[in-house]
């Protein structure tokens, strides 16, 4: 078991930027790949970023590429995700997810291979 749980969201300018955190407790961390997907309003969660168990690997969606880093680390059991360059579309609701299936990166893009959530943070970006 793995609880999470994220922090750092709030209301902020087109092209600000913004520092997400998700702190883990529970089994160690270097177990699990980790992510962060989102809520836009009124939209189905989707996928943002994917960090391999130990942070060699990481993969983005095509709208954040190049504006957002996922990073963690594994001794403080945490997660971030720097956003820079803000925009309206990344108004959401923002959730880290954490998975120990041992699932390639490249299959770690779907809802439904990670088994614990945290609550989420909501991101509000004003145009």
């Amino acid at each position: 078991q793995v609880q999470l749980v994220e922090s750092g969201g709030g209301l902020v300018q087109a092209g600000d930027s913004l520092r997400l955190s998700c702190a883990a407790s529970g089994r160690t961390l270097s177990n699990f790949a980790m992510a962060w997907f989102r809520q836009p309003p009124g939209k189905e969660r989707e996928f943002v970023a994917v960090i391999s168990a130990m942070g060699g690997s990481t993969t983005y969606a095509g709208s954040v590429k190049d504006r957002f880093t996922i990073s963690r680390d594994n001794a403080k059991k945490m997660l971030y995700l720097q956003m820079n360059s803000l925009s309206f579309e990344d108004t959401a609701v923002y959730y880290c997810a954490a998975t120990a299936r041992g699932i390639a990166i490249t299959g770690l893009t779907k809802r439904n291979v990670f088994d614990y959530w945290g609550q989420g943070t909501q991101v509000t970006v004003s145009s």
